[in-house]
């Protein structure tokens, strides 16, 4: 059976943290492992960009250890079980998918998400932990791009925000019109952040409105950056001697790398002879 291979490694887990077990594994708590959930989302989102499937294998299986891990040290201090994570997960899915399990009936994924945000309030209701807030439940520990995302979109749900993306692009150039005010007129440490997070602020929030992913389309930026400056110590003989050039050099080498690219993704058929 399918389940044969996770029930294996519920029962690898519980004997790494039993009596005669790893040490490491048993002198790990909840707050000492969370850096490693951390550590591996993001090596699943690098899988998943280079279409790396065999890694994206492995990344899922070390990232499946870090629910076991928890679950672990929860049933050793009696808290809950692996069983009672998949219990709840079971139990959530289909309260919460209603047109599949249910006779509710939706007319696209927009209607879908709209039913699944009302259910988890609902829930949240009958549990009595809804936030005072609007934006209580959003957690200050995200990344935050991330959390960024969220303040907007659930704010947008009682209709603060801009109507269009002709108003975000406006309030991008009054940003970045404040942030030049404060370079100029004054070195303000505190006032030249401010007034940058509010400039990055808003560009997650166009983001939103274009339906990009901010973090997805940095890590895109950063991925490119990479391959245009590796292009560069190449053109230049390696890191040092890219080092040594002039800043007029090193624009020209960064155009060159740019043209490079640019090159590569246009097909032979459509390059002029």
């Amino acid at each position: 059976m399918k389940t044969d291979a996770i029930a294996q490694s519920i029962v690898i887990m519980a004997r790494l943290r039993g009596p005669g077990g790893c040490p490491w594994d048993r002198e790990q708590t909840f707050d000492t492992i969370k850096r490693y959930t951390l550590e591996e989302t993001y090596e699943v989102f690098d899988a998943i960009e280079r279409r790396a499937w065999s890694d994206l294998k492995d990344e899922l299986g070390d990232l499946l250890l870090q629910v076991l891990f928890y679950a672990q040290m929860a049933s050793e201090a009696g808290y809950f079980t692996i069983e009672d994570v998949a219990a709840n997960l079971n139990a959530k899915l289909i309260r919460r998918h209603p047109h599949i399990f249910g006779e509710e009936k939706v007319t696209g994924a927009a209607e879908v998400l709209r039913n699944w945000e009302q259910i988890k309030q609902e829930e949240k209701q009958a549990a009595g932990t809804t936030p005072a807030s609007t934006l209580g439940e959003i957690p200050r520990t995200m990344p935050a791009l991330l959390e960024a995302g969220k303040l907007g979109s659930r704010a947008a749900r009682i209709g603060f925000d801009w109507p269009d993306v002709d108003g975000l692009f406006e309030k991008l150039e009054e940003e970045s019109a404040e942030l030049k005010h404060e370079v100029a007129v004054e070195d303000n440490k505190a006032a030249i952040e401010a007034e940058l997070g509010d400039l990055l602020f808003t560009a997650v929030n166009l983001a939103r409105h274009l339906h990009v992913d901010p973090e997805s389309a940095l890590r895109g930026a950063n991925a490119k950056f990479r391959g245009r400056f590796l292009a560069m110590e190449n053109s230049a003989g390696g890191s040092e001697a890219l080092a040594a050039q002039s800043p007029e050099r090193l624009e020209e080498l960064w155009k060159a790398a740019k043209q490079e690219e640019v090159n590569r993704t246009i097909e032979p058929s459509e390059r002029r002879s």
